[in-house]
């Protein structure tokens, strides 16, 4: 029994010598994992499931998405959020506009091989979103401030937003089929190494040689290493299985001591050189980057193999202890993060509060307002510098700043509307002084006039401010009405009585006029010439006081003498001496009221006669029906006749206030 497996050994040595000199590469796959006890203390030192580091990027900003970057988010969210620790991700895109950013991805997205665009593009969507979103809060904080509120906000769509969700959607298609190739490829893998696992079996049972069988391996062994990626949940299994597999053809082959001890060197000195490129993430400044390289210096750690016994211990320490000080510099890292954001907290909530004290105040100036303002901008500008908060805070500190801020604009816009509604109303109630007094410029009531502009520079005083572009503009068209009556008042008086007699010298001469003229045939144009010299008569002005009354009873005489000449009708007379009557008293002291209660009189008058004329026609309809109603008839419609004379008149005396009115608005 000892002679068979010395001569197995001594076989096993000669296949070794004659070996192909490729052989040294196929040994170490060989031999690697024998020492299964090594690769678990990796593991647990680095578990597979290790949680992602939350990301660190300069500022993170909440972007409105497409609805094609919403579908493709629940994909690549794990990628973007890894990508985003990466320092490119700042900084290989930062110094490009939106636009330029747009043309980059759709040059991108023309590469066949979706493999050599991928982290590009994560890290092109990152800015590009950072980018857009400051767009819109520049824009909202900008609106807030011209006095807009937040509800009324509407954005204009960036076009260039179209353009690049546009583009990400074909990438994003271009990612599943990716994705699916690869899955089917995993697949095709995971069948591929189980017929390996298969072939390797047989070939540990198999009898023969040991030339052939290592053939035979070593195919198998080129056959693993080319296959790729197998699905995730059987990677372990596979891997236990082939291991198991290859310890027992290591079993069977006998290799001699030697050529595994040159392997276990070999192994040394890769895992040596490892030890140095981890020694030298010790000098990374990116916490990041560094923890990301590790892992897979682990995983090229645990594909090495097995290396001598008494060197295993002590190369692990090494290997081990560069691992624990980068996960120590990794939870300083997060920790001094938290109070960094904590800090940052703290300091947004401070802000919050002064806004918030900003808000308790009462304002009743628009300098007051305008002070409170600048300090509500210099907290937003200051919000602006400090950086971001622990997440689980983050939608509440800024939802009470948003809310604090929106407060106070809306109370300043409530204020300055008041203002500007009290500005604008008393605007119109000076712009209606100054019409006022524009219609009493020309004014030779001096007296009444004289009352009357000095209520209204009284109420003009009471009003208050008006906007300050049309206050020095509307107060100088106010002073100029007022400065002409008074001034033509003035010169009035300095030559009253020269103006008095000449005035008495007029009237003397219209009433001759009117004696002496030689009226025709036409009435109606007596009428007319008779109207016009009671007219002439009012405008000339006032007379000596000791001679107006007989002076107006002369005018009297000579117009009746005239209506009884011209046999005008009575209805024409008694119009014509209404109106008469009303122009002698209309500059009176108690004219004005007086023609005010007989114009209403006059009007509620007129109301009450057609309702009794529309009342007798109706009555005359129904007595139509009726047998002997001709008597009773007569009688209704004599009144109707005499109610119409009635309305007549009374339409004409309204008439004639309503151009006096008229003719004073105008001036003449």
């Amino acid at each position: 029994m000892e002679n068979n497996e010395e001569l197995k050994v001594e076989d096993s040595q000669n296949v070794v010598e004659n070996l192909p000199v490729e052989t040294e590469n196929i040994i170490s796959e060989v031999a690697e994992n024998v020492d299964l006890g090594e690769d678990e203390s990796i593991s647990t030192s680095l578990p597979e499931t290790e949680e992602k580091p939350k990301t660190t990027k300069r500022k993170r900003v909440k972007s409105d998405k497409s609805s094609t970057d919403k579908k493709s988010d629940t994909d690549d969210d794990s990628d973007e959020q890894e990508l985003a620790d990466v320092p490119e991700a700042v900084e290989l895109y930062e110094n490009y506009s939106t636009e330029e950013l747009v043309n980059i991805l759709e040059e991108l997205i023309k590469e066949p091989d979706f493999s050599l665009i991928k982290n590009k593009v994560g890290y092109l969507k990152i800015e590009f979103r950072n980018k857009i979103q400051k767009e819109k809060e520049e824009f909202l904080e900008k609106f807030i401030a011209e006095g807009g509120e937040k509800t009324g906000f509407n954005p204009k769509v960036n076009p260039l937003e179209e353009r690049f969700y546009k583009a990400f959607d074909i990438y994003s298609k271009k990612r599943i089929k990716f994705r699916e190739q690869q899955e089917n490829q995993k697949q095709e893998n995971l069948t591929a190494k189980k017929k390996v696992l298969d072939d390797l079996k047989t070939l540990v049972e198999s009898e023969e040689t040991l030339k052939r069988t290592y053939d035979d391996f070593k195919n198998l062994q080129n056959k693993w290493k080319e296959i790729g990626t197998v699905p995730k949940n059987e990677n372990n299994n596979l891997w236990q299985n082939y291991h198991f597999l290859v310890e027992k053809f290591l079993d069977k082959v006998k290799i001699n001591k030697e050529l595994k001890d040159l392997d276990l060197r070999k192994n040394l000195e890769l895992k040596i050189e490892l030890c140095e490129k981890v020694e030298e993430l010790l000098l990374e400044p990116s916490i990041i980057k560094s923890y990301k390289k590790l892992q897979k210096f682990h995983e090229t750690w645990k594909e090495i193999g097995p290396i001598p016994e008494d060197k295993k211990d002590e190369v692990w320490e090494r290997f081990k202890s560069v691992t624990d000080n980068i996960h120590e510099r990794r939870r300083t890292f997060y920790e001094d993060q938290k109070k960094e954001r904590d800090n940052n907290l703290q300091a947004k909530s401070a802000i919050c509060e002064k806004v918030d004290q900003i808000n308790s105040n009462e304002y009743k100036s628009q300098k007051e307002w305008r002070d409170a303002t600048d300090e509500i901008l210099e907290a937003q500008k200051l919000w602006r510098t400090i950086g971001i908060v622990p997440e689980q805070q983050n939608a509440e500190i800024w939802q009470r700043f948003r809310t604090a801020i929106n407060l106070f604009f809306e109370n300043k816009k409530e204020f300055f509307d008041k203002i500007q509604d009290n500005l604008t109303n008393n605007y119109h109630l000076k712009l209606d002084i100054c019409t006022q007094a524009e219609a009493l410029k020309d004014s030779q009531d001096w007296s009444r006039t004289t009352r009357e502009l000095i209520n209204l520079q009284k109420e003009w005083k009471n009003i208050g401010p008006i906007p300050n572009k049309h206050s020095e503009t509307l107060w100088k068209r106010f002073r100029t009405a007022c400065d002409a009556f008074f001034n033509t008042k003035e010169n009035y008086f300095k030559n009253v009585d020269s103006i008095e007699i000449e005035n008495l010298k007029k009237k003397q001469d219209l009433i001759k006029k009117v004696n002496e003229y030689p009226f025709g045939e036409n009435n109606k144009e007596n009428m007319e010439i008779l109207k016009g010299f009671q007219r002439e008569w009012v405008e000339i002005g006032h007379v000596p006081l000791k001679e107006k009354e007989n002076l107006q009873n002369e005018f009297k005489t000579a117009v009746n003498k005239q209506f009884e000449k011209l046999k005008i009708s009575s209805f024409n007379k008694n119009v014509f001496e209404y109106q008469s009557r009303i122009d002698s008293i209309k500059d009176s002291k108690e004219g004005e009221k007086f023609i005010f209660r007989e114009k209403s009189f006059i009007q509620s008058n007129i109301q009450k006669i057609k309702g009794d004329i529309n009342l007798w026609e109706n009555n005359i309809g129904f007595l139509a029906k009726s047998k002997n109603a001709d008597a009773v008839k007569e009688e209704f419609l004599k009144k109707i006749e005499k109610a119409k004379a009635e309305l007549k008149e009374q339409e004409q005396k309204l008439n004639y206030f309503n151009q006096q009115e008229k003719a004073a608005k105008s001036g003449n």
